[in-house]
């Protein structure tokens, strides 16, 4: 209940509803509640004799079959991951969720995210624990994703694409974890943060015309450089040979 602000609460007390709100992640989860608040409103559409206040998850999704289909009827925008979250009572989810069939019914604006800005994770609360108390990996996935997602989601990928987005949260608040502290991780500065850019003294531009007078040399053709390498001119060694005719002659 602390989670819904004043006016609204007024405003539930004021509905006489069956029973009280207590726990508001817990009491709205089956859509019972819902369905009455808007049988207050609506007596003609919805008839509180096709809702039953069981805690199951079949129960949940009859409940929550009938408000869906008189929402999609009268054209009520709301969240389905909202609506989701109430169900498999995420934290936030509900809160939201009631405070928004608030303004629908009365009119009145309340200073809330929209929807799609709020993630029902447990994320926010683990970056307030300690480093040594926060979530592994596997035990952040068991918080974040219910047991009665497995039985209305029966798709393994659906299963493992939230699984996979869990891991990769989990892996950039690890990431941001040894930036903030990185002696307690033992990294050790880099060339890179061991050597910062220092600014230049000079201007930019007289600095770049240097570099190019520097390196202003006249390129020295192939033709030039093969005259350099080669001598100017070759001694010729007089050789004199053995004549085999002569040799014979003699004999």
């Amino acid at each position: 209940m602390s989670m819904l602000p004043r006016e609204v609460l007024k405003w539930l007390q004021s509905l006489d509803l069956t029973h009280p709100v207590r726990n508001t992640r817990r009491d709205f989860s089956n859509g019972y509640l819902i369905a009455e608040i808007f049988s207050w409103y609506y007596p003609q559409a919805i008839h509180m004799h096709s809702f039953d206040n069981g805690t199951s998850i079949e129960t949940k999704l009859g409940n929550w079959s009938i408000i869906k289909r008189f929402f999609q009827r009268e054209e009520f925008e709301l969240s389905r991951d909202e609506i989701e979250g109430t169900i498999h009572c995420k934290p936030l989810a509900a809160s939201l969720l009631i405070q928004r069939i608030y303004q629908i019914l009365t009119n009145r604006r309340l200073n809330i995210p929209d929807a799609g800005e709020i993630d029902f994770s447990d994320n926010n609360y683990q970056k307030q624990l300690p480093y040594h108390a926060r979530s592994t990996a596997t035990q952040a996935i068991k918080n974040n994703i219910a047991n009665s997602e497995f039985i209305t989601d029966p798709d393994s990928i659906i299963c493992g694409q939230k699984a996979e987005e869990i891991i990769h949260v989990h892996i950039r608040n690890r990431e941001d974890e040894r930036k903030e502290d990185p002696k307690r991780f033992g990294i050790r500065p880099g060339i890179r943060e061991r050597s910062p850019r220092k600014a230049i003294d000079i201007d930019p531009l007289d600095y770049y015309d240097s570099l190019k007078k520097q390196t202003n040399v006249k390129p020295v053709s192939s033709q030039q450089s093969e005259e350099k390498t080669i001598p100017s001119a070759i001694n010729e060694i007089q050789v004199r040979q053995h004549s085999y005719k002569s040799s014979i002659s003699t004999n």
